[in-house]
């Protein structure tokens, strides 16, 4: 059984984002991308057998507000075509509870993941993480778990498996409290999540923090997060439970996500926007590949110049493909894409590996 921790809420909000969503399949045309004016926000994951999920929200608002609700689609041909809408997670219409920044994450036993957060209005500090899980995600009608409540916070970049077996969620209660940048840890396969320990970032540069974090070669953790100048981090030497306050990282960003994962390979994928010395705006999503366990970032591939793109996540596939998802232009053309493509890709910096794919479309909002 989860375990879950409240923190004190008034009766209103108790009332509504601590209650379990609906979990709508196939839920046609009243969730579909006519309805939206806006989304964005994706994350993508494989099935063992190879079906791609990805997912994203939306709503009928332009942008984040009450409408907001969470899509699930799934393509069966390696990404070439894409599904409407299987499953939405939606608090309802009446409810001004809204269902935001989700992730989909396939775990070490190939049982696949839905999260996302729940709350009212902009407070991370009483959001809360919830899921639904599947053991048959190579099915395009998966059997999907009831909604479960982790944790407080919001968590909406991948998990990470630790050498030691652990499982960690990166969570955050946003800018309003200290020591907001939080791992949450499992040691059971996911049955009960834990508060292992928490980073604090400064509160003058604190910007939703949307953390990620990678085990170094040698044990220790590094947490990247987001911040006002960009990308901070701090590193922990005693697997997360203590860490150092935040501090700016050398790794040149926009207030943004990122998106960093270990590679079969041993050596590091860092997406992110423009040069690594460089700050641009939420444009040149770029991908870049550290040989020195993140040392330095030499070798980089273009995978979108235009303004507007964000919000990179992905994985890589047993046979080495990896995989992008990102949004563009949230409220004008609403596109979901993806790019595929090798770290010999990376290398060379061209599109050169017959698994090499530019702005595939997984869906458009109308």
């Amino acid at each position: 059984m989860f375990l879950i921790c409240f923190l004190m809420v008034s009766s209103l909000t108790a009332d509504t984002f601590l209650n379990p969503p609906q979990v709508i399949l196939l839920p046609g045309e009243t969730h579909s991308g006519v309805t939206r004016n806006f989304q964005g926000i994706p994350s993508m994951d494989r099935s063992p057998a190879g079906r791609l999920w990805a997912t994203w929200y939306g709503g009928k608002g332009d942008g984040e507000d009450e409408s907001n609700y969470v899509i699930l689609v799934t393509s069966g041909d390696n990404g070439n075509t894409w599904s409407d809408e299987v499953l939405v997670v939606d608090p309802g219409i009446e409810n001004p509870t809204r269902a935001y920044d989700p992730n989909i994450w396939l775990d070490p036993t190939g049982k696949l993941w839905l999260f996302w957060a729940q709350t009212v209005g902009h407070d991370g500090t009483v959001a809360g993480v919830w899921c639904i899980t599947t053991d048959t995600p190579d099915k395009v009608d998966a059997l999907w778990s009831a909604p479960r409540r982790l944790t407080d916070g919001v968590m909406m970049c991948k998990p990470t498996v630790l050498s030691t077996g652990e499982w960690i969620l990166p969570v955050s209660t946003w800018r309003e409290t200290d020591n907001s940048a939080r791992l949450i840890a499992s040691t059971d396969k996911g049955e009960t999540w834990n508060l292992q320990g928490a980073c604090h970032v400064p509160k003058a540069v604190r910007s939703f923090d949307e953390h990620m974090i990678v085990e170094k070669k040698d044990g220790k953790l590094w947490l990247l997060a987001r911040t006002r100048y960009g990308i901070g981090e701090s590193i922990s030497c005693d697997s997360g439970h203590t860490w150092r306050e935040l501090t700016p990282s050398s790794i040149s960003h926009p207030s943004a996500r990122f998106f960093i994962r270990r590679l079969q390979s041993g050596n590091l994928l860092l997406v992110k926007h423009g040069p690594i010395d460089k700050q641009t705006k939420r444009s040149h999503l770029t991908a870049f590949l550290s040989e020195d366990d993140g040392g330095t970032w030499v070798h980089s591939l273009l995978l979108d110049e235009r303004v507007g793109v964000s919000y990179p996540d992905g994985f890589q596939a047993s046979d080495g493909t990896i995989y992008i998802i990102y949004d563009y232009d949230r409220t004008g053309e609403k596109k979901i894409l993806m790019t595929t493509f090798t770290e010999d890709d990376i290398l060379t910096g061209e599109y050169l590996s017959d698994k090499a794919r530019q702005r595939v479309l997984v869906h458009q909002a109308f």
